[in-house]
């Protein structure tokens, strides 16, 4: 059974409107490379501390310890968050075009879609930091 390709305007109107969700893509990206250079600081940071001796000068900088290993447990969550808006934020996309091609609605969707992952996010909300 082949499929009929869908029409110039249905197509124009898909295009239109994935028009946002890849600008959003392309910040996601930016966001993304911004976290990790804050990560590799922070490893950085606590790995410079970490190894000062007792008697070192600087040995009272490793009260810093703490406040790094949790700004690094947040600034994980945050990839973790960034990397998965991003692979929504592409299924959108996908789910758009692949609606358009089989002549479906895409806002039902792009709503169940939402739905899950409304879902999922409040129960990884609940998760203990």
């Amino acid at each position: 059974m082949p499929l009929d390709t869908p029409s110039i305007n249905q197509l124009s109107t898909v295009i239109s409107e994935v028009a946002g969700p890849a600008f959003l893509l392309a910040a996601q990206a930016e966001f993304l490379d911004v976290l990790i250079s804050r990560m590799d600081r922070v490893v950085d940071r606590s790995r410079s501390l970490s190894v000062l001796s007792d008697d070192d000068p600087q040995a009272n900088l490793r009260t810093e310890l703490p406040v790094l290993k949790r700004r690094a447990v947040l600034l994980h969550r945050a990839i973790y968050w960034t990397v998965g808006s991003g692979v929504v934020t592409s299924l959108l996309v996908i789910l758009a075009f692949a609606t358009a091609m089989f002549r479906f609605r895409h806002e039902v969707g792009a709503d169940l879609l939402g739905q899950f992952l409304k879902r999922r996010a409040c129960h990884s909300a609940n998760a203990p930091v």
